[in-house]
Formats: structure tokens, C-alpha cells, sequence
């Protein structure tokens, strides 16, 4: 009985999920720059030097956060109590209390290379 119970939550709980993606491109919050130079040191952009930070904040980059798992052991960019960090390559997000979730991201627009888009 416990067994039958268990697989039928299994499979409502499989369908709810599935039914959450609609395939449907959704609103996205964010900001960019395009600069030149290294995310710490950035300048204007020059016609051989241009990226773009692209900054997600909201519902978006949560979304993008809780797809990053696990958090990032030992590294904080701030002092602030309950900071989460976490990276996949050039993607990278945060969590703090005090402001919510923001991911981090870029592109290097002269080659199409994928940057991290800030540094702490």
C-alpha cells in the first residue's frame, strides 16, 4: 500500500513539473554593458575590444540559481550573513538576504567567446 502510494505521488508530482514548461520563451530581467578590458577593470569599449555583462535578476535568476547547484564552498564576494555563490564555467550566481538573486554572465562580441560577465 505504502509502495502504491509512493509510485502515484511519484507520478502527480512528475506530471506537475512537466506541465510547469510550456516550451514558451518567458520574460527575462536584466541589464548590460558593453565595455572593453577585464570585468574588474572595465573601459569604454574600443572597435577591437567589445563585451557584454549581462546581469539577471528576479524570478529569472533564481531559476537559473537553483539550476547551478551546489552552492560554492569557501568563496564569498561579500560579508553579508546567508550569502549563497554558485558557478557552472562562465555563468555564475548569488544569492544574499538583502537583495535577492542575480546571475552573472557575458560574451566576448569580437569572437563570440562566453565570459563571466562581473567578478566580485
Amino acid at each position: 500500500m505504502k509502495k502504491q502510494l509512493l509510485v502515484a505521488g511519484a507520478c502527480v508530482l512528475s506530471v506537475a513539473y512537466a506541465a510547469g514548461w510550456s516550451g514558451q520563451y518567458k520574460p527575462l530581467n536584466a541589464t548590460y554593458l558593453i565595455y572593453s578590458g577585464e570585468p574588474g577593470e572595465r573601459s569604454e569599449p574600443s572597435k577591437n575590444d567589445r563585451k557584454i555583462a549581462i546581469v539577471v535578476t528576479g524570478d529569472p535568476a533564481k531559476e537559473i540559481f537553483d539550476s547551478l547547484y551546489p552552492d560554492a564552498k569557501g568563496v564569498t564576494c561579500t560579508t553579508e550573513e546567508g550569502e549563497r555563490l554558485r558557478r557552472r564555467g562562465d555563468v555564475w550566481c548569488s544569492y544574499r538576504p538583502s537583495n535577492g538573486y542575480k546571475c552573472f554572465m557575458g560574451f566576448n562580441l569580437r569572437t563570440g567567446q562566453p565570459h563571466s560577465g562581473a567578478s566580485c
